[in-house]
């Protein structure tokens, strides 16, 4: 009588989504630190805060991760994935995914005007509105922060899974943007692959993926590379024939 052991494909999932909501029930102490509203509130005063620093490591990491942030650690990210249950629309392509550059454009620029309004930045101060190892602080943080979620909520629930992150996410557009560096330059990264040839078209990678993507078609037209991907891995683990896997190559 054999034993059944998890095998690793499935017990990486297992990890992911531990971790992920490791970093949701974090929000207490962390929101802070994931907040381009944060990130604008230290700019007004010229100080660095906590939060632009993690954005500038992720922007740093997407050129060699891409978007594994988003699918492995992000709170925002790890809500809409607990929230799935009820979204089971997937975002389509077209113009609404383009939204999320726009606004990306638009904080980086308010951002440095806030600088130079500020007179440049006078302090880096990576703990820039916590209070006692604290984000959430008072009834009044909590109740915006809240309202934050419940905002995101929404906005996954009316557009498809991942609605936020697809749309909306300005960090989306500044690791979209460094992925695309690295495909311009084309130095090794993280990715995943595919063989088509061992594909049975089950289509179950596409129902596993929590951003909605068409994974199968993406499998069966060799473009593996996509920028809403978040290298969760997801559609790897779910593939009976190991169809998909990760690899670290040139573009």
């Amino acid at each position: 009588m054999t034993e059944n052991n998890p095998s690793p494909k499935s017990s990486r999932q297992k990890i992911r989504k531990a971790l992920l909501i490791i970093t949701f029930l974090l929000i207490p102490v962390t929101i802070f630190y994931v907040s381009p509203i944060v990130i604008m509130m230290g700019a007004e005063e010229g100080i660095v805060s906590g939060s632009m620093l993690l954005f500038i490591l992720l922007f740093i990491l997407s050129l060699f991760v891409a978007r594994f942030w988003c699918g492995w650690l992000c709170p925002m990210g790890a809500w809409q994935e607990l929230c799935s249950p009820v979204m089971k629309r997937t975002v389509k392509d077209g113009w609404p995914n383009w939204i999320k550059y726009v606004i990306s454009v638009l904080w980086l620029g308010a951002i440095g005007f806030s600088f130079l309004g500020a007179g440049g930045i006078r302090a880096v101060d990576p703990s820039y509105g916590i209070v006692n190892g604290l984000s959430i602080s008072s009834l009044d943080v909590l109740m915006i922060v809240v309202i934050i979620f419940a905002f995101i909520f929404v906005v996954a629930f009316l557009t498809g899974r991942r609605g936020l992150c697809h749309v909306l996410c300005p960090i989306a557009g500044i690791m979209v943007a460094g992925r695309k560096i690295r495909n311009l330059v084309g130095w090794p990264a993280l990715q995943l692959s595919a063989d088509a040839n061992l594909c049975v078209d089950c289509a179950d990678c596409s129902r596993a993926c929590p951003m909605g993507l068409d994974v199968h078609g993406m499998v069966r037209e060799d473009r593996m590379e996509n920028a809403d991907c978040i290298l969760c891995a997801s559609c790897a683990d779910t593939c009976k024939k190991g169809v998909i896997r990760y690899s670290v190559r040139r573009k």
